[in-house]
């Protein structure tokens, strides 16, 4: 068996050098960046010159990019190139509509797909330590499980193709609407008069407690940390807005969503959408003048 990585950014690239350094099948990886693709060199990942290359060479095909709109280009390409027996399997966030589609078209090709996005930040991808939610049949999942321990510490199986992207896509609402919940509360307590760490550390002794509260509150909303080359503010809209097309589907309105939605918003217009998301709160704690 062959493994094919495909996309080598922040996540991507230390997902990949965990593959090819826990388990013992040959690893190939394609990325328009030639920098790491280097880098794995070392760990010994080969480099495949093109889509077409890595499809013939491998049996299994992991995607790690940044929306539905490269997952679906990415596989237009590999759809030219299939063949039965493979399995393709999507470690980003994409629409669900979009996975169940994708999965429908490469089953013609006697491809197995599976949605499987990825949860928690780069230091997880780091340690392997990453949570993956997967939409497969049972038996699917079952086959690629010893894959994804590779890279991640909390394998899920959520149900068929799409509910991976499901609970990702309702993981990532619920978190924005907390974060802005975070914000709100630390704009509130710096303007009455209290220090916005010790308002998050009193809160975290609480039931106010969260992953948020620990990570995106006391991590980068009180220092001021918004980097880029992070999970930005356009990436997090991308995700919010799939929730919202997924709520419309279901004949749901959203209201948090879409006053989290118009924030975000708000953010990207202010020039924060390449840094890390919870810069947000910037937004927030100038209210109105």
């Amino acid at each position: 068996m062959s493994i094919g990585f495909i996309g080598l950014g922040v996540m991507g690239e230390p997902m990949c050098r965990n593959l090819a350094t826990k388990q013992a099948e040959p690893v190939f990886a394609f990325d328009q960046s030639s920098a790491p693709l280097q880098r794995l060199a070392a760990h010994g990942v080969t480099a495949a010159e093109s889509l077409a290359a890595l499809a013939a060479a491998c049996d299994v095909i992991f995607m790690a990019l940044p929306s539905g709109k490269h997952v679906q280009a990415v596989c237009a390409d590999l759809l030219a190139h299939a063949r039965a027996g493979q399995t393709l399997v999507d470690l980003g966030t994409s629409p669900v509509a979009l996975s169940r589609e994708l999965a429908v078209a490469f089953a013609a090709k006697g491809v197995a797909y599976a949605d499987s996005p990825i949860a928690r930040t780069r230091q997880a991808a780091e340690a392997g330590t990453l949570s993956i939610m997967v939409g497969a049949d049972p038996a699917l999942f079952e086959a690629i499980r010893p894959l994804l321990a590779c890279m991640a510490s909390d394998i899920t199986h959520c149900g068929a193709v799409g509910s991976g992207q499901i609970a990702k896509i309702m993981n990532n609402m619920v978190l924005i609407q907390t974060v802005i919940a975070l914000s709100e509360a630390v704009a509130v307590a710096e303007r009455a008069g209290m220090d916005g760490r010790v308002l998050l550390e009193t809160l975290s002794k609480g039931s106010a407690d969260s992953f948020a509260l620990r990570n995106h509150g006391l991590k980068a909303i009180i220092p001021g940390a918004f980097p880029e080359r992070a999970f930005s503010t356009d990436y997090a809209r991308k995700d919010l807005l799939y929730a919202l097309e997924l709520a419309r589907d279901a004949g749901l309105t959203l209201r948090g969503a879409e006053l989290a939605d118009g924030l975000l918003q708000e953010a990207i217009g202010a020039g924060y959408g390449a840094q890390y998301w919870p810069v947000v709160s910037k937004v927030i704690a100038k209210g109105q003048s």
